[in-house]
């Protein structure tokens, strides 16, 4: 909307002849106002910095503080003169409230007083005549007023004694007029401008209410379907108007997520013109997000707007005072690069592939640190450092392309060995079949690495394989425990991950004996509640024995302990 538009726009709203209701959409169009004013002023600033960049002539010009003021000028009077009308539509509301309330007390006193039919029936003729010319009451007290009215009204015609064929004939007029305002509000479902909605509604309640009684037989059923369509469509105003203020709450979360991303940015080192560069696109998609959100509940939505314009602010001087100073500093990060380009001319043949490549990486994280080293400099010393570090790695991918071919040479030493595993017949003899096990083991640990990609598969295959054997090892008891224990620590050398492994299981000892011990300590607890009798004497020799039994398994776990080998 151009400058122009917005007076436009606000003289034709408040020349409106319905002030009260087009409040609404002179508050949506000042919001729109504030925007408009909002975002010309970020260009305005966006402008003044690209020319103070590039040190051009920016021409000043103030045409917004006048269109303000015109604005302003016409939107003010406006809300008085709206807040006027709707104090005294509150005062008319009361007025007209015991004006009905005084006709309510009049027909109670017809009904409970007057004997005489057309008495009776003239002055209920003039009570509903004058109960239509009153205007609107206060909305929270409307529904009992001609709720209190209606049961007066057909309380009045239930007691009259008329004529059947006069109160037939009203009862069917008033029933279709009943019909008809239940087929109306029935329409109103399928209308989907709430505004609309909310207006006839209200009509058409007030002229159900004005409508007489009908026949009882047919009341109950047309009164059930009058009150669920009137349920049904303020049910739909007030989730209308639920949803809307939960999505003012949500857009008023939404602009402080918004508040706080930008408070992170702006507390963000920015030492180079990439940095304030980066974190001024930043800025300017929130501040393009912030437009994309709707508006929030009034007194909220000024708070935080003004909270994250002041943010906008605070960054935007922040880069003009940078600007002035970071010549001086790109000179700095200039030697500083410089400085790393050496460290890595004297790292680059160094050999110790592992530890050089880590220091590489952290020079390299340095120099990404460092910033910007200026327009006349970074080119030129982002090509020598980039040769440096490349010479480096290339030699080490090299050296690594070698060590593969080595290793797949390995992993085929690896899968003859197994063969012959497999193959190996176990001799008769115990201690030679486990010297011979023990000596693939070794065999296999001597051969080296194999790919990564077929380090697990290979050493279960061999892990398989000796398990095998050792299976069919005839040895029973401790002595086999032991054997198959040596068995687990070769064939474990053999794994590529030998230490892991082995603290693995030095750990797994060492809480087996500590579960141990906790049930010695129970059993010696026990002892102590024994008498000295023959029955309690024999249950402590058992529980001394259990004792003498714990104790037997940690010698043996700490025999396992100090088998595993320290790697």
């Amino acid at each position: 909307m151009e400058k122009k538009a917005f007076i436009e726009a606000l003289t034709a709203l408040t020349e409106q002849e319905d002030v009260i209701n087009a409040g609404r959409e002179v508050n949506e169009l000042r919001s729109q106002f504030e925007d408009y004013l909002l975002e010309e002023t970020r260009k305005y600033q966006v402008a003044q910095l690209e020319a103070q960049e590039k040190e051009e002539a920016f021409e000043e010009e103030d045409w917004m503080t006048p269109l303000k003021e015109e604005f302003y000028t016409i939107y003010i009077p406006f809300k008085e003169k709206r807040k006027a009308l709707i104090e005294t539509k509150k005062e008319a509301e009361n007025e007209n409230l015991k004006k009905k309330k005084a006709l309510i007390s009049k027909l109670k006193t017809v009904i409970a007083e007057e004997e005489n039919i057309g008495a009776a029936f003239s002055a209920h003729k003039d009570i509903n005549a004058e109960w239509k010319e009153i205007g609107d009451i206060p909305r929270d007290k409307r529904h009992d007023i001609q709720q209190e009215y209606s049961r007066l009204l057909e309380e009045f015609f239930y007691n009259m004694n008329i004529y059947k064929e006069i109160k037939d004939y009203d009862f069917k007029k008033n029933y279709d007029a009943k019909k008809s305002v239940v087929e109306s509000l029935k329409d109103l479902l399928a209308i989907e401008n709430i505004k609309e909605v909310e207006s006839t509604l209200k009509q058409l309640q007030n002229e159900w209410e004005d409508i007489g009684p009908t026949k009882k037989e047919l009341w109950e059923e047309l009164k059930e379907e009058y009150w669920t369509s009137v349920k049904s469509l303020y049910d739909r105003i007030r989730k209308h108007y639920d949803e809307r203020r939960e999505q003012m709450k949500e857009n008023i979360a939404l602009k402080k997520a918004i508040i706080e991303k930008a408070q992170e940015l702006v507390a963000k080192s920015r030492e180079s013109v990439k940095d304030w560069n980066s974190h001024t696109k930043e800025i300017l998609e929130l501040q393009k997000e912030w437009k994309t959100i709707g508006f929030g509940p009034k007194s909220e939505n000024k708070a935080v707007w003004k909270e994250f314009r002041g943010i906008c602010d605070q960054f935007f001087e922040e880069k003009s005072e940078f600007f002035k100073e970071a010549q001086s500093e790109f000179n700095e990060v200039a030697e500083k690069k410089q400085a790393l380009i050496d460290q890595v001319e004297q790292l680059k043949t160094d050999t110790n592939w592992g530890g050089t490549t880590k220091k590489i990486i952290d020079i390299q994280k340095r120099w990404k640190r460092m910033g910007n080293a200026g327009q006349k400099n970074e080119q030129r010393l982002w090509k020598t450092f980039r040769a440096a570090c490349d010479f480096f790695f290339e030699a080490k991918k090299k050296h690594y392309e070698s060590l593969e071919k080595e290793f797949e040479e390995n992993l085929e030493k690896k899968k003859e060995l197994i063969k012959s595993i497999e193959a190996y017949k176990l001799p008769d003899d115990k201690k030679e079949a486990i010297e011979g096990l023990n000596n693939f083991s070794k065999s296999f640990a001597e051969i080296g690495f194999v790919p990564a990609k077929q380090k697990d598969e290979i050493y279960k295959a061999y892990k398989s394989a000796l398990d095998k054997h050792y299976g069919n090892l005839d040895i029973k008891g401790e002595e086999k425990t032991k054997v198959m224990f040596e068995a687990r620590l070769n064939t474990i050398k053999g794994s590529g991950n030998s230490a892991a492994l082995f603290a693995k299981e030095k750990e797994a000892i060492r809480s087996d004996i500590e579960k141990i011990k906790q049930e010695i300590i129970q059993f010696e607890n026990n002892l102590g509640f024994f008498a000295n009798s023959k029955g309690a004497n024999a249950l402590k020799d058992q529980v001394e024995a259990n004792i003498a039994k714990e104790k037997k398994k940690i010698e043996a776990l700490k025999t396992k302990l100090k088998m595993i080998p320290n790697e």
